[in-house]
C-alpha cells in the first residue's frame, strides 16, 4: 500500500525512477547488497528528535557514512537523538529499516526538518526506499528536489 502511494506520486510529479525488487532489508548493509552493480549513491537517510522531542528531523546521507549526533546538534542547536519507534509510526508512518525521504509523504503535522548532506551534491543518482524495504528506487538527484519542493518542505544543505 505504502510503495504504491510513493509510486503514483513520483508520476503525478513527473519524476522517473527505476525499481529494483529485492527480499526485505534491514540494513543498509543488506540493501547495498540488494542493489549491487546499479548506478546511484545508496542513501541512509535518519529520523531524529531533539531535546523534550519538541522538533524532528529527517538526515540524508551516503550510507557509507556515520552521524555524528553531537556535532549535528551543535549545527541545529538541538540535543538530538534517535526517534522512538512509536514516533517514527506517528511522524511518517514508518517502522524502523524503513525510513526514506518518501516518508514525508505521511507527515501531516508538517512539521519535519531536512537536513542533506551536501556530498551528495556531486552525486546524480541516489536511492530510497519507497516507505517498503522490499524494493529500491533510483532517482536523480535533481528529482529529489523536486519532490521535496512538491511536498513544501524547506530543506538545509549541511556538512556531515
Amino acid at each position: 500500500m505504502q510503495r504504491e502511494k510513493v509510486i503514483n506520486l513520483l508520476n503525478d510529479m513527473d519524476i522517473k525512477f527505476d525499481e529494483v525488487k529485492h527480499g526485505a532489508v534491514w540494513t543498509t548493509e543488506e540493501a547495498d547488497l540488494a542493489i549491487s552493480g546499479k548506478d546511484g549513491v545508496p542513501s541512509k537517510t535518519l529520523f531524529l528528535a531533539g531535546k523534550k522531542d519538541r522538533r524532528f528531523y529527517l538526515v540524508i546521507m551516503d550510507d557509507k557514512k556515520r552521524l555524528d549526533l553531537k556535532s549535528l546538534g551543535e549545527l541545529v542547536n538541538d540535543r538530538l537523538h534517535f526517534g522512538s519507534e512509536s514516533q517514527l509510526m506517528d511522524k511518517l508512518g514508518l517502522v524502523p529499516g524503513m525510513v526514506s525521504l518518501f516518508g514525508l509523504i505521511n507527515n501531516d503535522e508538517h512539521d519535519i526538518e531536512i537536513f542533506i548532506d551536501e556530498e551528495l551534491l556531486g552525486e546524480k543518482t541516489i536511492t530510497f526506499h519507497p516507505n517498503d524495504n522490499t524494493s529500491t528506487l533510483f532517482i536523480s538527484m535533481d528529482d529529489m528536489f523536486k519532490f521535496i519542493k512538491n511536498l513544501d518542505y524547506e530543506y538545509n544543505l549541511i556538512k556531515l
